[in-house]
């Protein structure tokens, strides 16, 4: 390390127990850079082990550089292993809610397509610099490294959020109806103001929060808006809709092998007018109110009123 240019002077410490070593070092270069996170994984796989090998000694490799190289392999190790578990749960969770192997696919689909959206926006923006000026915003090199998987969690619970609603929509439609065409139509048509107005305030929040001076705020700022944007205009209320009209009944398919599957409703059940019993109680127990004609006498606590004959 002495004659390697890439060190500079080292100096040592050791604690008067004479039990712990401290070695301090400078490293050329950026501490964020490519070229020195790559000097410490070479230190740490490579030089330190070679030079206490057998020695009874625990070393450890610290520092800004080695703490950026832990922070990074730390996204990049759980990152795969969230989007497993997020996109898995999701599909189970959507293939009961809704019986069917093409709904949770295409749902999972549809919110990739807007994180990926999302994603190449943030990259063109902040690291390309196209629109950053005008937009106000930072141009920088890097991503910061926790916002991908922020972004992904949390619009991707945004995305879901809007796809139930839709789809609950759509799906009470075709079970009275069983044309999906005309079930598509009657939930955009139900769903569509709604989603444009939840979608155009968390807009302006996000976009409020892009307006700040920390990079990494407009970073996360500016990625939630232009998805949670293009999510309820471009994928919510044109592609969904265009997907499933173009796939027609195959929106429902699902394989005799997983008939066992629960039928739940969402939204829980809604008793329609013939399940009140012959007595007239409604669900619940609740007496229905039964019709009032002209001149019938009403009880309204120790007095009596007549309603007025036609």
């Amino acid at each position: 390390m002495r004659n390697d240019g890439r060190f500079g002077p080292a100096q040592t410490t050791v604690d008067k127990a004479g039990d712990l070593t401290l070695v301090s070092t400078t490293l050329s270069g950026d501490p964020a850079g490519d070229s020195t996170r790559a000097l410490v994984q070479h230190l740490r796989t490579a030089m330190v082990p070679a030079a206490f090998a057998g020695a009874p000694a625990k070393v450890y490799v610290s520092g800004n550089t080695a703490f950026v190289v832990d922070y990074l392999d730390f996204f990049h190790r759980w990152l795969p292993i969230a989007l497993t578990v997020v996109l898995s749960l999701s599909f189970l969770l959507l293939l009961v809610a809704f019986r069917s192997i093409v709904i949770p696919a295409k749902a999972i689909a549809m919110n990739l397509l807007s994180v990926g959206a999302s994603y190449g926006l943030m990259v063109l923006v902040f690291q390309k610099g196209v629109g950053a000026h005008l937009l106000g915003l930072t141009q920088v090199d890097t991503i910061e490294a926790w916002v991908p998987l922020f972004l992904f969690s949390l619009l991707f619970g945004l995305s879901m959020d809007y796809q139930v609603f839709l789809l609950s929509r759509i799906k009470e439609r075709f079970d009275a109806t069983g044309d999906t065409r005309e079930a598509v139509a009657y939930g955009v048509g139900r769903t569509a103001s709604i989603i444009t107005g939840a979608a155009a305030i968390m807009v302006c929040v996000f976009a409020g929060m892009a307006g700040g001076q920390l990079v990494m705020f407009q970073q996360m700022g500016f990625g939630l808006a232009v998805a949670v944007l293009i999510d309820a205009t471009v994928v919510r209320t044109i592609i969904v809709p265009a997907a499933m009209e173009l796939l027609g009944d195959w929106n429902w398919y699902l394989p005799r092998w997983l008939s066992w599957l629960p039928n739940v409703s969402v939204e829980g059940h809604v008793a329609g007018p013939a399940a009140a019993g012959d007595d007239g109680a409604a669900p619940g127990g609740a007496r229905r109110p039964t019709p009032r004609r002209a001149g019938d006498r009403i009880q309204l606590g120790p007095e009596t009123v007549s309603t007025p004959g036609r």
